[in-house]
């Protein structure tokens, strides 16, 4: 159940993997692979150029060491072949994110209708399971609703639901008597409505540092101001391990951000001692340092306290002092959240101690299976999610495949 991504993957798998069954997608709404369409602006970052397990399961602040063996048996370069085997190329790009080369979402999801209608996969659209009932003999029995409206008997059962906002989505599921790990948002930005920055929409720094002040939480990467406080990968990457901590805190702290992750503050210190030495004349705010964008090195000057015209020469150094630590250590008021884009990664999800990560089954409920996001698993931004819903629904279509004569 579910047209998403891990859906389709895991109801392509098994019907590639066993022609003789019935294979069956199950999706409440009109709308099929939505997040693959959304996703990376509507180019979809399929997933990452990071083809040893052992490095690509750093990449999740949830479930990485769960997925260690299942990146043995369906990693990213499996994702790569799968799809050039099907007549889609990928590209990778300068930050290793992979694109098919169309830079079209479109392409990947009529790749994945099209492999789902050769494989001969029934595919519901508009149908809900409203009940769930494990039967004694095996399988279970859907009550359905919608336009195939009807009680379906299935003998093995793929739940690929995607992440929910809302606690109680998970009711269904533990009513069947699974745990599951409570869901809060991940992947999003940073509210800020009294930034210094304000001003500078638009402006970005392909390296900085964001620090949660008061944790250990730190990442690097691209930063970008927007009009309601920051985003950008250094953000994204930030959020994602932070989630829980983020949600206690309700979404309210300080975020330091270093524009020159580089530099220690003795080592920044030393640079402009030279710096002065030789360009003693130069007016502080007209010359950016360190390749930093004019408007933003403006800002940091004024907020420093830097008068117009004023030389390295002239400067004082209580006010050097402020700009050294506007540099390394800028704090911005965090009060609240904004979804990134489209996109909606949830951390939490069925415990994984609970799911046979070879097969994905169940190891509380006979013949069923899980695959995707309504799993405890979540990656940073980057393709990372995507390769997630990829190897677990290929596993989960793999190991239903070869077991009775009707499958759901």
């Amino acid at each position: 159940m579910g047209g998403g991504a891990a859906g389709f993957f895991g109801a392509i798998a098994c019907a590639e993997a066993n022609p003789q069954l019935t294979v069956i997608l199950i999706e409440k709404t009109g709308k099929l692979l939505s997040k693959v369409r959304v996703s990376g602006g509507g180019r979809c970052n399929v997933t990452h150029a990071c083809f040893s397990p052992a490095q690509l399961v750093q990449h999740y602040p949830r479930g990485g060491k769960q997925l260690k063996e299942p990146f043995k048996q369906f990693g990213a370069q499996d994702t790569v072949q799968w799809f050039e085997r099907r007549g889609v190329q990928l590209k990778t790009e300068a930050d290793g994110r992979m694109f098919p080369t169309t830079d079209s979402s479109e392409t990947i999801a009529q790749c994945l209708l099209e492999a789902a209608r050769q494989a001969g996969v029934k595919i519901w659209n508009n149908t809900a399971a409203e009940e769930l009932t494990p039967l004694p003999e095996g399988g279970f029995s859907l009550r359905l609703t919608g336009t195939h409206a009807q009680e379906l008997v299935v003998n093995k059962l793929l739940i690929a639901t995607g992440g929910v906002p809302k606690s109680e989505g998970y009711n269904w599921l533990r009513a069947l008597g699974h745990s599951v790990a409570e869901p809060v948002p991940s992947l999003f930005t940073f509210n800020v409505p009294e930034s210094p920055l304000r001003e500078l929409m638009g402006v970005s720094v392909p390296h900085a540092r964001v620090v949660l002040a008061g944790s250990t939480l730190s990442y690097e990467g691209p930063l970008l101001v927007t009009h309601w406080g920051v985003s950008g990968p250094a953000v994204l990457k930030l959020s994602a391990w932070g989630s829980r901590l983020l949600h206690e805190l309700n979404y309210t702290g300080t975020a330091l951000v270093s524009w020159v992750p580089t530099h220690t503050e003795e080592k920044l210190r030393q640079w402009l001692h030279e710096f002065r030495a030789q360009n003693g004349r130069k007016v502080v705010q007209s010359n950016p340092l360190f390749g930093l964008p004019q408007r933003l090195w403006r800002t940091l000057t004024d907020q420093a306290g830097v008068i117009d015209e004023t030389r390295w020469s002239e400067l004082a150094a209580k006010v050097q002092n402020r700009l050294i630590e506007n540099l390394l250590r800028m704090p911005l008021a965090v009060r609240g959240k904004t979804t990134f884009k489209e996109e909606f990664v949830t951390c939490g999800g069925i415990l994984l101690a609970e799911v046979n990560m070879k097969t994905m089954a169940s190891r509380l409920i006979p013949d069923l299976y899980f695959a995707g996001e309504v799993l405890d698993i979540d990656g940073i931004t980057g393709g990372f999610n995507f390769q997630a819903a990829w190897t677990t629904g290929y596993l989960a279509g793999q190991a239903m495949a070869y077991t009775q004569q009707e499958q759901g």
